[in-house]
């Protein structure tokens, strides 16, 4: 039986809805992220705006990275988290955050700024209904350290909107939840890399879910890190019951090599870097 839209469209109501993986094809129905920090604007229609429950603790959780490009390991660590988080901790999701690196963070493979951010969109916006992308840290001029990012993030959701909503009117600040691959984690040990001003505060004022990977040894390196040792209650170790070891840097080789890079990560991104001509050289 054909009907007519509200846009005078003629359509037939007996054909099925569209799969997961059509939708997956179509390009996200929302503002998309700005490529110039001049119109930068905070995602949040993702973002709960109440509590469901009282009793809980509000968190958001962010993923800072390249994302070069995104695959469905970083898709699959925030259900992951979800999952501890419902199992295992008095927290409720907010939301949740993907913050990709800029231009000026010094890495082999990263494509430009505003294609990553672009990837990003259309693999969240057509797969999941709690993730999002912020472009702020990948617009900035130069690089911004991750403890800045995650003040970013509890400037916009706890200063500038007041925290959540609770069931009797009142306000609650959120807590940000930076979440890692074991492989990160371990990296606080390089001497240099992080300041340690940075992981107190990182892991003290904010906290880490940390997603255990092939080869890592999440609690040893835990218990020998005097910083993360002293503030190990505010660290949540996740072991991966499925282990999934996509990694970008393949990815991209793959690409390089004119190789499939179909299931690794979802087809609107195959299609943009193909379209977009990424990894190819």
């Amino acid at each position: 039986m054909a009907t007519n839209n509200r846009n005078g469209i003629s359509k037939n109501s007996s054909l099925p809805s569209p799969s997961a993986t059509e939708l997956e094809e179509d390009d996200p129905a929302v503002k998309l992220q700005p490529s110039d920090l001049k119109d930068y604007f905070f995602p949040a229609h993702r973002l709960k705006r109440e509590l469901e429950d009282d009793t809980k603790e509000p968190v958001v959780i962010v993923a800072c990275g390249s994302f070069s490009p995104i695959t469905y390991l970083h898709l699959r660590i925030f259900e992951m988290a979800k999952d501890y988080i419902l199992e295992n901790t008095n927290f409720e999701i907010i939301g949740g955050y993907y913050s990709p690196v800029s231009d000026h963070y010094q890495k082999e493979g990263l494509a430009p700024s505003h294609h990553r951010v672009r990837m990003g969109e259309l693999a969240v916006e057509r797969t999941s209904t709690w993730l999002m992308i912020d472009a702020w840290e990948s617009l900035q001029p130069e690089y911004t350290r991750t403890a800045m990012v995650l003040d970013h993030f509890s400037e916009e959701i706890n200063i500038k909107r007041g925290g959540v909503k609770t069931s009797n009117g009142e306000y609650r600040n959120v807590k940000v939840l930076l979440l890692a691959g074991g492989d990160l984690i371990e990296s606080f040990k390089n001497p240099g890399l992080w300041l340690d001003d940075d992981l107190h505060h990182i892991v003290r004022d904010y906290g880490c879910l940390i997603v255990e990977r092939t080869g890592s040894d999440v609690w040893g390196f835990l218990l020998s890190h005097d910083i993360l040792y002293q503030h190990r209650k505010n660290v949540f170790v996740i072991k991966q019951l499925i282990y999934n070891d996509i990694s970008s840097t393949k990815v991209r080789l793959f690409v390089k090599r004119g190789m499939s890079i179909k299931y690794l990560l979802p087809n609107s991104v195959i299609k943009y870097i193909h379209a977009n001509g990424l990894y190819a050289t």
